[in-house]
């Protein structure tokens, strides 16, 4: 009997930075590098083309600090360097499997991550390594989801699949209202008509523009990676009809 082969030749995986925290208040635990490590390897053992990116909010995030009175801009630069922090740790992580791993930086720090070049991160992916995408895209005001979207849409990802700690997309927060319902699929124009926190306006309008489909699912629950990417029906799909 065959084994299931998977859907996607190339991913994005975007992660929020709070799932690094495991059970802590703050920062990175280890263990959770380790298991999202784990989880990344199953799928890389598919030969799945594997680019990720990961958010800050663990560390510090913009948009808050700057409403507690540090400038905007200057805020959002310290989350995008939070957010290479992370990148760190998960290519630690990954190279203690024995997965090669490049972090690549919209900010320059050579000392610590490749700059962003486009055409280096697509041939790294065709060399089998994972490309840890870091800094946001290096501008303020936009968000790490705006970055995963405008990173995949360059690289020309299949997919973006969206790990979160929810199942999917509900049509009120979950953790708010009991009688929350999860939305199985939606159109990009509809998320975006119904104000739904999938991702940000600019990242769904991206997505949208690039027919660039996305799927939401809880990254927590082991195995669900690589259940997506051999093609079950996990979590909630976002696609332009």
């Amino acid at each position: 009997m065959n084994s299931p082969q998977p859907i996607f030749r190339r991913i994005l995986v975007k992660l929020s930075g709070e799932v690094l925290m495991g059970s802590r208040g703050f920062g990175i635990d280890p263990a959770v590098c380790e298991y999202l490590a784990n989880e990344i390897s199953e799928v890389h053992q598919l030969g799945v083309e594997i680019a990720a990116t990961i958010g800050g909010g663990n560390i510090v995030r913009g948009v808050s600090i700057s409403q507690s009175g540090i400038d905007r801009v200057s805020g959002d630069y310290m989350g995008m360097l939070a957010t290479v922090i992370n990148a760190l740790a998960l290519q630690d992580a990954l190279e203690k499997k024995g997965i090669h791993t490049r972090v690549q930086s919209a900010i320059e720090m050579r000392q610590v991550a490749e700059p962003y070049i486009r055409r280096r991160a697509i041939r790294h992916l065709e060399k089998k390594r994972v490309v840890v995408f870091a800094a946001g895209t290096g501008n303020p005001y936009f968000s790490t989801d705006t970055a995963a979207s405008l990173r995949a849409v360059e690289i020309k990802a299949d997919i973006i699949l969206k790990g979160t700690k929810v199942d999917g997309i509900y049509d009120s927060d979950p953790a708010l209202n009991k009688d929350a319902k999860r939305i199985d699929k939606i159109s990009h124009a509809q998320v975006l008509e119904k104000g739904l926190r999938v991702m940000d306006t600019t990242a769904i309008s991206l997505c949208m523009e690039n027919r660039l489909p996305t799927i939401v699912f809880n990254i927590r629950q082991p195995g669900n990676l690589k259940r997506v990417v051999l093609g079950e029906i996990i979590g909630s799909e976002v696609r332009t009809k």
